[in-house]
């Protein structure tokens, strides 16, 4: 009896063990999303946990490029969200991680900017990724090679912006918010910046501006 007890305790604790390091390793996880590609990688440290063949934005509604995290998570959306939602905390808008009802779309560029899998994709990471989880969007700034550069004006939002905002504040033109949020500050900043390099005073930016603040070359 005593050798079954002792036998049980040590199962016990083996199980409790590898619980442990089972949940240590999950602490280590986060997500790399390529836009290239159309893969999502959940990664543990600097390796391939597990990868994804996913939908991505089109030329109007592109994904949003960054370094973003877990906001909040829920289930059962159904419909265009599929079966479960991770939200994305991008400032301009409502982005996420989810399901889908057209699984014939993933791989490719079709969706209004979120990361969209199959659901029984979305299943298998949604319960190993908290919130607070760090999310990583990579891909091309200025979009695929055949999308047109994009114009931005007072209302736009996305990861154009945002990169203005930086660039603009670097040069000491802007101080507001980098929310990616085009707004009155950023058009004043924007035609300010215009003024002093004898440029068209538009307050908005196009080809000519990308390339005067070396976004392009």
């Amino acid at each position: 009896m005593i050798k079954i007890l002792l036998s049980m305790l040590f199962i016990c604790n083996l199980m409790f063990t590898a619980s442990g390091e089972i949940q240590s390793e999950l602490k280590k996880l986060w997500v790399r999303v390529d836009l290239w590609e159309h893969r999502l990688y959940v990664m543990n440290g600097n390796k391939i946990y597990k990868e994804f063949v996913i939908a991505v934005g089109k030329e109007k509604t592109p994904s949003p490029i960054g370094k973003w995290i877990v906001k909040n998570k829920s289930k059962n959306w159904g419909g265009g969200f599929g079966s479960c939602w991770l939200e994305i905390n991008v400032p301009w808008g409502i982005y996420g991680i989810h399901g889908t009802n057209r699984p014939g779309s993933i791989g490719f560029d079709a969706s209004a900017g979120c990361i969209r899998m199959l659901n029984t994709d979305i299943e298998k990471i949604y319960e190993m990724l908290p919130v607070g989880t760090k999310i990583i969007i990579d891909g091309p700034i200025f979009g695929n090679e055949h999308w047109k550069i994009k114009k931005l004006v007072q209302g736009s939002r996305g990861t154009l912006v945002k990169l203005v905002q930086n660039r603009l504040l670097a040069a000491g033109y802007y101080s507001g918010p980098q929310d990616g949020i085009f707004g009155l500050q950023l058009e004043k900043a924007v035609k300010k910046f215009q003024r002093d390099r004898k440029m068209p005073i538009t307050g908005q930016i196009a080809m000519e501006e990308y390339l005067e603040m070396g976004l392009l070359e």
